[in-house]
């Protein structure tokens, strides 16, 4: 079963600011994070992280928030970090090319769209915590994503988060079955509508 980003985001993983959100309908993504941090107005962090990543599957996390407003990632980068086995994207900041990212499936997560490229000569980290939509992400740190979000889930509580996740799933999938029976979700949840004004 694939647990979504709500589900997780409801069973103890981080969630991340709503702002960052799939640059294209129905990205998804899920893996362990590498991560950057973009010098001012500079995307070289990026570019070094993509071409030195090893682990196949892995989802490459970025603060570009100095300043958001740029283009830090395009269809070129796209290609390169498909071709050297990254799975997504997550920035806190701007992406551009989005056609020719969704011709390609490739999954990005971003702030918002900006077509004003960035440098790419200086400043940066890689490897180090970064603060990504309000989330500290470390490296190896599980990051989901899909059309509610993006969710972190830290490496320490990797098994317990997905344990509640498949139990939360599986309780849904008893709560569905009841109400396609008939019953309602007041009756199943236990909910207690005496409060409300109604005529």
């Amino acid at each position: 079963m694939a647990l979504g980003s709500a589900t997780l985001g409801e069973s103890g993983a981080l969630r991340m600011d709503p702002r960052i959100k799939p640059a294209w309908a129905g990205a998804k993504v899920a893996g362990p994070a590498i991560t950057a941090k973009c010098g001012k107005a500079d995307n070289l962090a990026i570019h070094v992280a993509v071409a030195e990543n090893i682990i196949v599957g892995t989802v490459l996390v970025v603060d570009a928030t100095n300043p958001p407003e740029l283009g830090y990632w395009g269809e070129v980068l796209t290609t390169a970090a498909g071709a050297n086995d990254i799975a997504g994207l997550v920035i806190d900041g701007g992406c551009r090319d989005v056609d020719g990212i969704e011709e390609l499936g490739f999954p990005v997560f971003s702030a918002l769209v900006a077509l004003t490229g960035a440098g790419k000569t200086k400043g940066g980290t890689i490897g180090k915590p970064v603060t990504v939509g309000g989330v500290e992400v470390s490296q190896g740190d599980w990051i989901v994503g899909d059309t509610d979000g993006v969710v972190v889930i830290p490496r320490k509580d990797l098994d317990k988060v997905l344990d509640k996740g498949v139990a939360r799933f599986e309780s849904e999938q008893q709560l569905f079955a009841d109400l396609k029976a008939g019953k309602t979700t007041i009756e199943l949840l236990g909910l207690d509508p005496s409060g409300l004004d109604k005529k």
